[in-house]
């Protein structure tokens, strides 16, 4: 039984739904790290990251394998590096629509309307 795309999108999106997550996957974007680098920097339990990085992993959004004692991490390919960026580039964008329009309100009442227009539009 294959399941619809729109779902299949769904549960990655899923995955990608906890912020331990996608700090990891921001910073595995500029390179394969071992797990000590990625735990100093997320600063969480070393247990809560092992299961985070599980889930990634049994996603197929991550690859593991062993270089000497450590484990490393990577990216499973460059689209999910592309993917983080779109995603900032993203909320780039929403947030500057606000500061533009909380500008305007600061700026002249009469122009609110038009910041609140293009923003929305």
């Amino acid at each position: 039984m294959s399941v619809p795309l729109y779902e299949a999108k769904a549960e990655f999106f899923r995955t990608l739904g906890h912020p331990v997550r996608i700090r990891v996957l921001e910073l595995l974007g500029d390179g394969p790290l071992p797990v000590r680098d990625i735990l100093a920097d997320v600063a969480i339990e070393a247990s809560s990251l092992s299961q985070q990085l599980a889930v990634l992993r049994r996603a197929g959004i991550v690859t593991s394998h062993r270089d000497g004692a450590a484990v490393m991490y990577a990216l499973a390919g460059p689209d999910v590096a592309d993917l983080m960026a779109a995603a900032r580039r993203f909320l780039t964008e929403i947030v500057s629509g606000r500061v533009e329009l909380l500008d305007a309100l600061s700026v002249n009442p009469g122009d609110v309307e038009d910041a609140a227009v293009a923003v929305v539009a």
